[in-house]
């Protein structure tokens, strides 16, 4: 049975994953919406907190994620929030962003691979092929959308007919 953190740690989990689509999709699309961007930052940190609440006897490799995740964000947070995305910290914010969610993509697969029996069926050690696979396509979509979204918000400062929106 799981226990209420682990309830917890996956909904916000999944919900940090959700509204980075959500932010992600509104640096293509030049439309974020502030309120989106308070929740995915914040769901996203306290996914990647609460990883080191699980009773465990050594150093895994999420927590090595979860160190990378929370160095990130703290970049991408310091950048919208105080450096209110002004000049280069904008980039910051969009590639901090995209990054952020990769992480949590990144975890979401490993764990959908060590906890759904079909998947695991599949790969057993994760280093079969599909799990290899899953993961190459993951990082090579998140490498494009996180490129495309930093060279768009680029131009659009540049052309200064898009800015992304500042918590007032």
């Amino acid at each position: 049975m799981l226990s209420l953190l682990t309830w917890f740690h996956v909904l916000i989990s999944l919900v940090g994953i959700a509204t980075g689509v959500l932010v992600v999709v509104g640096f293509l699309v030049r439309r974020s919406s502030p309120r989106v961007i308070a929740v995915f930052l914040a769901t996203t940190t306290a996914t990647s907190a609460t990883g080191y609440l699980f009773p465990v006897t050594r150093f895994l490799p999420s927590h090595a994620v979860g160190i990378v995740s929370l160095l990130v964000l703290a970049a991408t947070i310091y950048a919208y929030y105080r450096r209110h995305l002004a000049g280069g910290w904008g980039s910051v914010f969009v590639v901090g962003s995209v990054t952020a969610l990769y992480l949590n993509v990144f975890v979401a697969i490993v764990q959908s691979f060590m906890k759904i029996q079909a998947l695991k069926a599949l790969a057993p050690t994760q280093s079969e092929p599909p799990f290899k696979t899953t993961q190459l396509i993951a990082l090579v979509l998140f490498v494009a959308v996180g490129i495309a979204s930093a060279l768009r918000n680029r131009k659009a400062a540049k052309k200064a007919d898009y800015k992304l929106p500042a918590l007032s």
